[in-house]
């Protein structure tokens, strides 16, 4: 789990807006990839999943007022998501800081 100060600070719905427009081209230009990536928001929570490495939730992004939680829920036996996370919290580092 990775705790990212929400210094703007960001809403869940703006950061779920964020992350739909711009993080897809930010992953794929710095892995040189073309990941599908799919977006759900409920209340306070992003779900964050890569179809096509793994299946289920990957990533839950918890946003507050005064912080953002970014964990893993994956099987990280079955895929090593430390890349696919950390690009994440560097685009919400990058928004929120």
């Amino acid at each position: 789990m990775t705790v990212i100060k929400n210094v703007h600070p960001l809403t869940a719905e703006v950061l779920f807006d964020i992350l739909k427009k711009d993080f897809p081209d930010y992953i794929n230009t710095r892995l040189n990839a073309e990941l599908n990536i799919d977006f759900a928001h409920v209340f306070d929570e992003i779900t964050v999943k890569f179809p096509e490495v793994i299946a289920g939730t990957v990533i839950v992004v918890t946003v507050n007022t005064e912080e953002i939680t970014v964990s893993d829920q994956a099987d990280t036996s079955a895929f090593n998501i430390d890349l696919l996370k950390k690009n994440l919290i560097d685009f919400i580092e990058l928004k929120a800081t």
